[in-house]
């Protein structure tokens, strides 16, 4: 199938924009847009078109325990909320899968967030991000702060030794992937938020496989998975 016509781009691009475009659909989405320019310039032309919609939606404030319950409903548990520390169950996986998206994690939070009832204080907002295997299990959580990128390796994942694991932004308007930093492969690491956060539309994270020390070449040099950031 050629995704790159007008017509399918399009398509593709406003639902990806509205959250109709689920599964393995979305997953493969986030993938041609590591790939091509024209499908991330489509994709910001749409996010341009229907953000602006939500404009006049009134603030919400989310309850204190609302990310405590999102980690429980992920599966995390013993939650440390001061530092934003969890621990996940051990689960055996593969070393590493193919692109996988975030998809589950994302309905858990739109679901919590439909019941938030409106109201008219100040928006608290808070930024994450959960990298997930092919089974919906947690690789990497990642906390969006003002000035850093708070990572935590899950005990779900297994790297190799000989690689190392690349963090990527991936922009909706059309420029090549940003590298954020290099992803620990165990325990909580502190990567400085690139300013590029705040100045453009993010389309996806992307996680790719890298020789180590990183990418050689300042481009991803295999994508293994994508994620989306979710504010809450």
């Amino acid at each position: 199938m050629n995704y790159l016509t007008e017509e399918r781009k399009n398509a593709l691009a406003s639902e990806y924009v509205l959250g109709t475009l689920h599964g393995r659909a979305r997953v493969r989405f986030q993938q041609l847009l590591m790939q091509h320019r024209s499908l991330r310039h489509v994709l910001w032309q749409w996010e341009s078109r229907l953000n602006s919609l939500g404009g006049g939606l009134a603030a919400v404030q989310p309850p204190t325990h609302l990310w405590e319950n999102i980690q429980k409903q992920l599966g995390f548990f013993d939650a440390v909320l001061p530092d934003k520390v969890v621990r996940l169950p051990q689960t055996k996986i593969r070393t590493w899968q193919w692109l996988t998206g975030v998809a589950s994690a994302a309905a858990i939070l739109l679901a919590v967030l439909l019941i938030i009832p409106p109201s008219t204080q100040e928006r608290m907002q808070t930024q994450i991000a959960v990298v997930q295997g092919e089974k919906a299990q947690a690789l990497w959580s990642i906390e969006l702060g003002e000035k850093s990128l708070v990572v935590s390796a899950t005990e779900n994942f297994k790297p190799l030794p000989d690689q190392d694991y690349e963090l990527w932004m991936v922009a909706a308007d059309g420029r090549p992937p940003v590298s954020l930093g290099l992803l620990p492969k165990q325990g909580k690491l502190s990567l400085p938020r690139n300013v590029l956060l705040d100045q453009v539309k993010v389309a996806a994270l992307a996680v790719s496989l890298e020789p180590l020390g990183g990418s050689p070449n300042g481009q991803p040099t295999k994508v293994l998975y994508t994620t989306e950031i979710v504010t809450i």
